[in-house]
């Protein structure tokens, strides 16, 4: 039997038999995708750097968000990195191989399964710190115990939900059906009819349970906790840290809603007949609302760690600490005269709640 392919499953083209007739299934749009993917990865490697460059050197981890807010800076710079190179090789017709078309096209699954649930963690967390502040977890060394135990296992679960994307996932030579020409482009590849049918449906069913609705549901739950104990708290502070958690709800729901909606429709009509021009317009909702998923990974920075006084006083001091080192190698001269210049990195001590709502 011929092989059954689509594309990634977040951008997934369906077979011809499946359509009323033959078609060009390309979105198009493809210079406005890749300023706005560019776009995405300028300001995700920023942000993304700045909060694992802070945690290392400036601010040490002392709580378990601290754990989780570094983790998904990770998970976040992990996508960031691979935007680029899927963008070049997708221009290029991936000159970089097969392992390179199995590993980029997992970036975005390894991103969303361990950002959210990461999320999730850090609300779950808060509200243990807030609405049952007399429990916790011990010491502050049994703290960033289990929350370095419980990143490991959002890793590893994040890993075994990918596996099918790594798996089938492939580099393949199809024609153009526009300029009649060979390209090889990088498809999520299915040898069986009944394996394209299950893994159309699961994987995006994975996707839109554990990547949006499981964390959604977390995030709701505990902020909304939070917000009662607060208002009920005689707190000047607690006006700010209600404007904080609604920025991350909000934020979170408009970028992850409508790609997930709109997969969601998708993924119900694959195995029905349907009008081709109908089917181009679905797939270019999805690669719109798709970019506007993908900000997300760039904001995350700013939601959850720079909107912090902490984190913008360790923010200034990196750009202090990065201008003295460049005034050195710019001026050599001048530090050798004289009293040298003397730059350090300082890492602040000290208490460090939770109330990273505070802003």
């Amino acid at each position: 039997m011929e092989n059954v392919t689509q594309y990634e499953i977040y951008d997934s083209e369906v077979t011809d038999y499946e359509l009323e007739e033959p078609c060009n299934l390309n979105p198009g749009g493809a210079l406005t995708q890749t300023i706005i993917y560019s776009i995405i990865s300028v300001f995700g490697l920023i942000g993304n750097i700045l909060v694992m460059v802070t945690y290392v050197f400036y601010k040490r981890a002392k709580t378990m968000t601290d754990v989780y807010l570094f983790n998904v800076a990770v998970a976040d710079l992990i996508f960031v990195l691979a935007l680029p190179l899927i963008m070049y090789n997708e221009h290029n017709h991936w000159p970089m191989g097969n392992v390179a078309c199995k590993m980029l096209g997992s970036a975005y699954s390894i991103n969303l399964y361990s950002g959210m649930l990461l999320l999730a963690c850090i609300s779950c967390d808060r509200y243990v710190a807030i609405v049952q502040a007399r429990r916790s977890f011990g010491s502050r060394a049994h703290a960033l115990t289990y929350s370095r135990l419980i990143c490991s296992a959002v890793w590893l679960f994040a890993v075994a939900l990918t596996l099918p994307t790594l798996i089938y996932t492939e580099l393949l030579e199809e024609e153009d059906r526009m300029t009649e020409t060979q390209m090889v482009t990088c498809q999520l590849n299915f040898h069986t009819e009944d394996t394209a049918k299950l893994m159309k449906v699961m994987v995006p069913s994975l996707q839109m349970a554990i990547g949006f609705l499981l964390p959604l549901f977390v995030m709701v739950f505990c902020y909304s906790c939070i917000v009662y104990t607060l208002l009920r708290a005689q707190s000047s502070q607690r006006h700010k840290a209600i404007r904080v958690i609604l920025a991350v709800v909000v934020v979170f729901v408009a970028c992850h809603l409508p790609y997930n909606m709109t997969l969601l429709i998708h993924t119900m009509f694959l195995f029905k007949l349907r009008d081709c021009e109908e089917e181009l317009i679905k797939l270019q909702v999805l690669a719109i609302s798709r970019s506007v998923a993908f900000l997300h990974c760039s904001l995350n920075p700013i939601l959850y760690a720079f909107i912090g006084v902490k984190f913008r006083k360790h923010f200034l001091q990196i750009i202090s600490d990065l201008w003295c080192i460049g005034k050195k190698f710019i001026y050599p001269s001048r530090s050798s005269r004289g009293t040298p210049e003397v730059c350090t990195m300082r890492s602040s001590e000290g208490s460090n709640n939770i109330s990273s709502f505070s802003a």
